[in-house]
C-alpha cells in the first residue's frame, strides 16, 4: 500500500468473501507486523466517484454497504491483526457548497457513519492523496535497476530510465554541435 511504506507479505485482489455477498478490492498482509489492509478502489475517471441507483447518485449509501462487509469479513478472518481499511480513488469532485450531491461530503458522511457507527477509521487516498502515492511510487521506481514485477512500477521504471537516457543523448548531441 503505497503511502504507508509498509511491505507486504500477500496481497490479494478482488476477494470474494465466502459469508458476505460481493467483493473486497484489496486485501495486503503484513505478518511480521500483523497488519492487515483492506482497501475499497473506485476509479471513476470521468464521473469521480458517483454510484448511481434508480438515475440518483448513491454514493454514501453503497460505500457504507461495503466498509461494512469488509469490516465484517477483517473482524472474523483476521482477529488479531491490526485492521486498516482505505477508500483509494484518484479523483473524488467537489460542488458547489448547496448542491444537493456532492462526492466529497458523501465520502465524508461514509467516513464519519463508519467511525461512529463500528468505531472503524477509513484512511482516505483520494484526489492530491492519491497522486501523492503516485509520485512516491514513480520515485521508488526511478531508483531501481533490477526487473520490477508489478506492471505499473515497471512502467514508470522505464518512463524514469528512458526520460534520463534521452536527456543524456539530447546533452551529448547538443555539445557536438
Amino acid at each position: 500500500m503505497a503511502g504507508r511504506c509498509c511491505p507486504s507479505d500477500f496481497v490479494q485482489y478482488n476477494l470474494y468473501t465466502p459469508d458476505v455477498q460481493g467483493e473486497i478490492d484489496v486485501v495486503a498482509i503484513n505478518f511480521r507486523k500483523k497488519n492487515v489492509y483492506i482497501c475499497e478502489v473506485a476509479i471513476h475517471l470521468v464521473t469521480g466517484l458517483q454510484y448511481v441507483k434508480d438515475k440518483r447518485p448513491d454514493t454514501a449509501r453503497r460505500l457504507i454497504k461495503k466498509f461494512n462487509k469488509d469490516i465484517d469479513y477483517a473482524e472474523k478472518a483476521f482477529p488479531d491483526f491490526k485492521r486498516i481499511f482505505m477508500l483509494w480513488s484518484p479523483i473524488v469532485k467537489s460542488s458547489a457548497p448547496t448542491a444537493k450531491h456532492d462526492q466529497v461530503k458523501a465520502v465524508e458522511e461514509c467516513r464519519k457513519h463508519i467511525q461512529e457507527s463500528r468505531k472503524v477509521k477509513i484512511e482516505l487516498i483520494i484526489n492530491e492523496r492519491y497522486s501523492e502515492c503516485l509520485a512516491k511510487l514513480r520515485e521508488y521506481a526511478a531508483t531501481r535497476t533490477e526487473e520490477l514485477k508489478s506492471p505499473v512500477l515497471r512502467l514508470f521504471q522505464i518512463e524514469a530510465l528512458l526520460d534520463r537516457h534521452v536527456a543524456r543523448r539530447k546533452k551529448k548531441t547538443h555539445i557536438g554541435h
